[in-house]
């Protein structure tokens, strides 16, 4: 019996109600699937995460904690550690990406602020691994090693390397210095649904950490696949942040230092993100990342323009795209 001929003989074991069809729901950017099963009293989600690539401990514990801190994640319906299935609640199939519009931005997003906040209100040390200057570091040398080394195909000089080091390090002294709580880790447009209650439907949270309190908000609003003016996003934050302030969270009192951290953990993120997109289509054959790579480039070159500790790394980003150098720092 084949490993999706398991998952149908337990769904149908697991469910309520006798299952009508199984059918695909979405995948991720790693080995897990997930399925859709309908029934005659509703549809639910299974999810299949092959034990020997994918452990279920940390998506339960995560989705357990953070919905008694009041978010909307998923009901565990039922488990089977063995075999790596779920069985969850189902949000249905809008995401916020296929909902934001100009009319419908500002509500979405004051939900996504609003659930952002209670988990954060929820934070202790030691209930999630520590987002740590090991793994900041570990993720910002997936760029030169699979971005620039084997996307672009460039081997980097030793006085490259210096500069790459000296502009982690600085990055890095950023993200550490910041107030720590509860991270999600992609909250953006593609991991929260639309629900019509408790908005949104919060998803893919099992690589939670605790962290740098900025980083879920630059994953929301520098998201690789949908992009506003800097105006509008620059709105969402401020109202972030006052937000946060009255909830009592430890953000920084002056927004102009807040929105600081918030640039920097961006850089984090994107440099980051571009080595995680090369290595999902060079090694995991996923070219669908390639189209989103222009926009998180775009991000990082924005910030690395307006702040004259990451000239270097702005200097190094034209010189591997052959680019003129930019110039203007504002900060």
């Amino acid at each position: 019996m084949d490993r999706l001929d398991r998952l149908r003989q337990w769904t149908t074991q697991a469910l309520p109600a006798p299952l009508l069809d199984l059918t695909p729901a979405s995948a991720d950017a790693s080995f897990r699937r997930y399925f859709r099963a309908r029934t005659r009293e509703g549809s639910y989600i299974v999810m299949d995460a092959p034990p020997a690539h994918e452990d279920c401990a940390p998506f339960l514990h995560v989705a357990r904690l953070f919905r008694a801190a009041g978010a909307n994640t998923p009901e565990i319906l039922a488990e089977n550690g063995a075999e790596g299935f779920l069985l969850l609640s189902d949000f249905g199939d809008t995401t916020y990406l296929d909902a934001l519009n100009e009319a419908s931005a500002d509500r979405l997003y004051r939900d996504a602020n609003a659930a952002l906040i209670t988990i954060q209100r929820a934070s202790r040390a030691g209930e999630l691994p520590p987002y740590d200057g090991e793994l900041l570091l570990r993720e910002l040398r997936l760029f030169p090693d699979w971005y620039v080394a084997r996307h672009l195909g460039i081997e980097l000089d030793a006085g490259q390397r210096q500069t790459l080091e000296r502009v982690f390090a600085a990055i890095l002294a950023n993200n550490l210095a910041q107030p720590t709580v509860y991270v999600h880790r992609d909250w953006h447009s593609r991991n929260l649904m639309v629900t019509e209650r408790d908005n949104p439907g919060v998803l893919d949270f099992q690589d939670a950490v605790y962290g740098p309190i900025t980083y879920d908000l630059v994953s929301i609003y520098k998201d690789a696949y949908i992009a506003w003016d800097e105006e509008r996003v620059l709105d969402w934050v401020v109202r972030y942040w006052q937000a946060a302030r009255a909830a009592g969270l430890p953000v920084r009192a002056d927004f102009g230092e807040f929105y600081r951290d918030f640039e920097w953990m961006g850089v984090q993120r994107h440099v980051k993100v571009l080595g995680i997109f090369a290595r999902l289509y060079h090694r995991d054959g996923k070219d669908g990342y390639l189209e989103d790579m222009p926009r998180v480039m775009d991000y990082l070159r924005r910030a690395c323009q307006r702040y004259r500790e990451l000239g270097d790394l702005l200097r190094l980003l034209d010189a591997l795209e052959n680019r003129q150098a930019q110039v203007g720092y504002t900060f």
